[in-house]
């Protein structure tokens, strides 16, 4: 059995507010769903992204819960690449600009293909990559 894909991507922040806003506004992705001081997800593409409040996912889940999620989590910077072609990707990076987001570095892979990283507000390392990159 292998899966057919990834559905849902997580990474941990410290300010879910300011994380949200980020994702919202400089990144464009649509909110669909929320909760205070918890969580927040994004639709991205035919998948999700999944914003937790770092200090909340590491506690259990209350016996009454609706979903009784088991404990997750993780500490210190995560990593995630979004998919782009060529072209979006300088759409990105005078998009980024634009926002006062730096770009700490672009590659160009041996195998072909380039990418651009930079960082959400909790320091999560982003990046955005031709699918080629990975024989795609």
């Amino acid at each position: 059995m292998t899966p057919s894909g990834i559905l849902e991507s997580a990474l941990y922040v410290d300010d879910l507010d300011a994380a949200e806003s980020f994702y919202a506004t400089v990144m464009g992705l649509e909110r669909i769903a929320k909760v205070a001081d918890r969580h927040v997800f994004f639709r991205c593409g035919d998948g999700v992204l999944l914003l937790f409040n770092a200090q909340k996912t590491v506690e259990p889940p209350a016996p009454d819960a609706r979903l009784a999620v088991p404990p997750h989590g993780t500490s210190g910077a995560g990593h995630l690449c979004f998919r782009g072609t060529a072209a979006e990707i300088e759409h990105w990076k005078a998009h980024l600009r634009r926002h006062d987001v730096g770009i700490e570095a672009e590659l160009k892979w041996p195998q072909g293909g380039r990418s651009i990283y930079f960082r959400d507000p909790a320091g999560n390392s982003l990046e955005i990559a031709e699918p080629k990159i990975w024989g795609l």
